[in-house]
């Protein structure tokens, strides 16, 4: 699996040293371990969850500044947040997650891997951002909702001058037409969106990274769950 990693990580121009692919190998088995009494994944296939999981996770790594502090929100099984750690130790990281089962797991994790700087925490984001509004350089999401909730959800986390990097696939750019209003209301301006094909699954990633340029306010996000409910549109 190391040898594997290795190639792809050349490939898609990703640094790396052994002591990172080590960390990669021991997250993968520690997931599937676990993954046998609780739904992390059902991705189990050593390359699949290679392309999949990990290259997934940290193909927008070049857009994070070096020692930033970071929010993943639904953090999920640490995808991307773990993967991102461990390929760059200099971030600040905070997993978020609703489910705290998933935030134990998320503990464990971090036990297991000896890492640094990283924490798990239960919380929803609307109630999260009521005490950590503009907290974060960087605020990441994967696989979680459409664009135009995750914005209201992500961006009032992030400091103005900050990004938020929404994890998407195809139909990215239908999705960044209907949240042209949310982008508008909630201080956000799509700055790039990095569109990678990965040949060996025929997949096609199109991250979008979204800057914060104004304060979101306050009224946002909502509670009771509006933002995937009633999304602004």
């Amino acid at each position: 699996m190391k040898d594997e990693i290795k190639q792809i990580f050349t490939k898609y121009n990703l640094e790396y040293d052994e002591n990172k692919i080590e960390q990669l190998v021991k997250f993968y088995k520690f997931v599937i371990e676990k993954n046998k009494v609780m739904n992390l994944t059902n991705i189990v296939n050593e390359k699949e969850f290679i392309l999949k999981n990990i290259l997934d996770s940290v193909l927008p790594e070049k857009y994070i500044k070096q020692n930033s502090s970071l929010i993943d929100v639904g953090a999920g099984a640490g995808f991307p947040s773990v993967p991102l750690k461990i390929l760059r130790p200099d971030l600040n990281i905070t997993m978020l997650d609703s489910l705290n089962k998933r935030v134990v797991f998320l503990n464990e994790v971090i036990s297991v891997l000896n890492l640094k700087n990283i924490q798990a925490v239960h919380s929803r984001a609307e109630d999260y951002a009521k005490n950590q509004r503009e907290s974060y350089d960087v605020c990441v999401s994967r696989a979680v909702a459409r664009l135009n909730t995750l914005l209201e959800y992500c961006l009032p986390l992030v400091k103005v001058g900050g990004i938020f990097i929404a994890y998407k696939s195809l139909k990215a750019d239908e999705e960044i037409i209907e949240s042209e209003k949310a982008l508008d209301i909630l201080g956000g301006n799509i700055e790039n969106k990095q569109n990678v094909t990965i040949d060996e699954i025929n997949s096609i990633r199109e991250n979008i990274i979204i800057r914060k340029k104004n304060t979101t306010p306050k009224k946002y996000p909502r509670n009771k769950n509006l933002p995937k409910i009633k999304p602004i549109c």
